[in-house]
């Protein structure tokens, strides 16, 4: 760790937009991000996110992936309460995911 203080709801807020991202794109990346995640926080949270993703996939409207963000903002600032240790790591698998996504977004 660098030394710095992680603001805790702003890790868990800027990870729950990439998840969005991620879990609405590209399978190979989503892949990616699902084992990491599992590595980070464990198997729960991987059978979750594949079951999530069925819905962001299918979903018509733009603003279930603003939904889907919300419920990870909550679960990621949970776990980050009660795990302080993973801040930084989930802070790190964030910035990566958001470079491997496309531009676009």
């Amino acid at each position: 760790m660098n030394g710095s203080v992680r603001h805790q709801p702003r890790v868990a807020f800027g990870a729950a937009t990439v998840l969005a991202d991620v879990s609405a794109g590209d399978a190979a990346l989503f892949a990616w991000y699902g084992d990491q995640l599992t590595v980070l926080l464990g198997p729960s949270y991987r059978r979750d996110l594949f079951t999530r993703r069925k819905e962001l996939v299918s979903a018509p409207r733009d603003i279930t992936r603003d939904v889907e963000a919300g419920r990870w903002r909550v679960r990621f600032e949970d776990v980050l309460r009660t795990r302080p240790e993973v801040v930084e790591s989930l802070h790190r698998l964030t910035l990566s995911a958001r470079m491997r996504l496309p531009r676009s977004r």
